[in-house]
């Protein structure tokens, strides 16, 4: 690939020379222009400069989405030093392990959050946080954004990042085990972003609407850096709830790019969408990642919007995160598509050895957007990464025309009386009925160390099923072996950040029970 900039620096000036005057982010009640951005990411990176952030340090980040976000996670990378973006929905052991594993003296955080971040500063290293939003109390090592807006003194950029110094850590969403902090760099990034911008097909004109969490990798690759890779406009939620207000924001500002995951599509497929979204919407694009789509879900949506392409891609934080996506000219549907420019992608058994078309393995990636390593974790890194190959985890099938169809986690994989059982199957079943909100399949091991599958369900609020119903429908769909063994019904079944169920937490109340 031919790399345009090495840093975020020349990016943003790139981005200035393109859309100068343009809006880069508009939130609910202002916007935020081009040479705004770039003038507060410069201001903050000559006041941490002044604190002694130096190149190759690692700063955090506990904030809310909102523009301060960008313009610190900018301020960050132009000293070379590298973001650490944290899930602000963790709690505060999660907080404290992130940032000692990380090494962070440095914090940037949403005054919000205060309550769940107390103290912090004497369980790590952070010696200063840098508060956005109102707080009663600064001090010396608790400072204002607005006084680091103020600072007078002058940046001075040296010793700028090249484009195989790491970026940014994203910490893994933790469904199995402690997170893992993936190393990225700007080659990882820009690469990424730019195969995105050509798949996308996205323009100067364009408006990203943005409500998922900004510490995900997938929304701040896909919905942060690509904008303004392009020089278009980010249109800031602040939270996904209420959803009308989102709907709201999309409409009145014009959004015509929308990133969700499949418990929004899901949603809004079934939900009563007013008239006048649908038709005066100016969405052209919906993109949706972070888990598979079920099938009826892709067929609600096109029968509701049947003006814009909805675009299944897929992607892990250990590559940056996207790695494939069906295109404007050509969706299959159940896919999650075909690898982005300049990847590589293979389906191989336990061997190493790559499968013919149309059989079950698990997926390997190589090229640019594979990252560095996990950090502090050598053997886990060479566990993963295998001759430049990133192992995914991911049991797929790929076909004759090299589209992915995504089959199960391979860590989600039930064994029961030595017979594979994939519970993504299961689950597409249970999501086609119109009761269900959430739904999730699990192997729980009995006394013969055998697996028992078992279903956990979430209703749609004031709907519910009888189990019996619930097997009627099954054993309509499915082989008697795929049946679950036990049912479980559930006000809400825990979620991480981006609605993905964390199946992890529901084997450990398994295991609570017996």
């Amino acid at each position: 690939m031919n790399y345009p900039y090495e840093n975020f620096e020349d990016m943003l000036n790139a981005a200035i020379a393109k859309n100068g005057s343009g809006i880069a982010v508009y939130t609910e009640t202002g916007k935020v222009s081009y040479k705004q951005l770039r003038g507060d990411a410069f201001t903050l990176a000559a006041f941490l400069q002044g604190m002694g952030v130096k190149k190759g340090e690692r700063v955090a980040m506990i904030v809310s989405n909102s523009p301060e976000f960008i313009a610190g996670y900018f301020a960050i990378t132009l000293l070379g030093a590298i973001a650490v973006p944290i899930n602000t929905f963790l709690k505060y052991e999660e907080f404290e392990y992130i940032i000692n594993d990380c090494g962070a003296k440095f914090l940037f955080a949403s005054a919000q959050l205060a309550k769940e971040i107390r103290g912090l500063e004497s369980k790590t290293a952070i010696k200063k946080i840098i508060w956005i939003g109102d707080r009663d109390e600064f001090d010396e090592t608790n400072i204002s954004y607005a006084h680091a807006l103020g600072c007078k003194i002058e940046l001075n950029l040296t010793d700028r990042p090249k484009l195989d110094d790491l970026a940014h850590i994203i910490y893994t969403s933790g469904t199995t085990g402690k997170p893992k902090g993936a190393m990225i760099s700007y080659r990882n990034l820009i690469s990424n972003v730019g195969c995105a911008h050509e798949v996308f097909h996205v323009r100067t004109r364009d408006r990203f609407a943005v409500f998922l969490p900004m510490f995900h990798s997938f929304t701040l690759t896909a919905m942060v850096l690509l904008p303004i890779f392009a020089a278009c406009s980010i249109i800031l939620v602040r939270s996904i709830f209420p959803f009308s207000n989102v709907l709201k924001q999309v409409l009145l500002k014009r959004a015509t790019v929308f990133l969700g995951v499949p418990a929004i599509y899901t949603a809004i497929g079934k939900a009563k969408i007013p008239w006048y979204f649908r038709w005066f919407n100016c969405v052209r694009i919906f993109i949706s990642g972070g888990a598979p789509l079920a099938e009826q879900t892709i067929t609600d949506f096109r029968v509701k919007f049947p003006r814009a392409v909805l675009i299944e891609g897929y992607g892990l934080s250990e590559c940056s995160p996207i790695v494939s996506a069906n295109t404007l000219q050509k969706q299959k549907i159940s896919s999650v598509g075909l690898p982005l420019p300049g990847y590589e992608v293979k389906c191989i058994n336990d061997e190493m050895m790559e499968l013919p078309a149309g059989e079950v393995g698990e997926l390997i990636v190589k090229g640019d957007c594979v990252m560095q390593g996990y950090l502090n974790m050598p053997d886990a890194t060479d566990d993963t990464i295998i001759n430049g190959w990133l192992r995914t985890g991911d049991l797929v099938k790929i076909d004759e025309e090299g589209y992915i169809f995504i089959v199960d986690r391979k860590k989600d994989l039930i064994i029961s009386k030595g017979i594979n059982i994939y519970p993504r199957e299961i689950e597409e079943v249970l999501f086609k009925l119109p009761e269900v909100e959430a739904a999730a399949v699990i192997g729980v091991r009995d006394e013969h160390a055998d697996e028992e599958v078992t279903a956990f369900i979430q209703f749609k609020e004031d709907m519910s099923l009888d189990e019996k119903d619930i097997r009627a429908h099954l054993k309509k769909h499915l082989a008697n072996f795929k049946i679950p063994k036990t049912i479980y019904f559930k006000d809400e079944l825990p979620k991480n950040a981006t609605g993905k169920v964390l199946k992890r937490v529901l084997k450990e109340q398994i295991r609570g029970e017996i």
